[in-house]
């Protein structure tokens, strides 16, 4: 049996995952509440391995810090993501990462998460990376995708499209539910079109 693999991500309305340095939106783009915080602390209290590309490496890095730092952003999620079993998937990062309990896999990212999936006794979860997933997805390797959808159109400062540039997917609607009356957070299972 292969582990289960899912792809977790955040967007606007539009389906930008981040803003540009011209958008003023904070964090969930100002727009968290207590329903959808206690939520994804429970979703990453399981146990899980996390996989992400270098670039959401440099990226957490960056805002959560390295081992034994804190940082502003040192909420309970982000501590728990950062203290998560982690594999790192990169051809430009080298070993060993300032990062707690993670492991630095090299090769092409389909063939790294192709063994994980074989060889993991626990189940895969990947927030952001964009590219990477998309390939994972492409290769049939992406069990799930977990979008959560904040209520805002960045259609001005909003960069990296979601899913710009991915395969044709046909999606099969798994859960839906919404947090706070206004994010909503849509699972689907994904298989490629035609």
């Amino acid at each position: 049996m292969t582990a289960t693999y899912t792809f977790d991500v955040f967007c606007t309305l539009d389906g930008f995952g981040s803003y540009g340095p011209d958008g003023d939106w904070g964090g969930f783009w100002g727009k968290d509440g207590p329903e959808f915080l206690a939520h994804r602390l429970a979703q990453y209290s399981e146990v899980q391995r996390l996989v992400i590309g270098a670039n959401t490496f440099r990226e957490f890095v960056t805002f959560l810090g390295r081992t034994g730092e804190e940082t502003e952003f040192a909420d309970p999620i982000n501590t728990r993501m950062k203290n998560m079993p982690t594999t790192v998937v990169s051809n430009t990062l080298e070993a060993p990462l300032d990062w707690p309990d993670t492991t630095l896999a090299t090769g092409d990212a389909v063939d790294v998460v192709a063994d994980l999936k074989a060889e993991s006794p626990v189940p895969l979860r990947s927030h952001g990376s964009l590219s990477m997933n998309r390939a994972l997805m492409a290769a049939g390797l992406v069990d799930l995708v977990q979008v959560t959808v904040f209520p805002v159109i960045s259609g001005r400062t909003g960069t990296d499209a979601v899913f710009a540039g991915a395969a044709d997917f046909d999606l099969e609607l798994v859960s839906s539910r919404t947090f706070d009356d206004s994010i909503l957070e849509l699972v689907y299972r994904p298989s490629l079109h035609g």
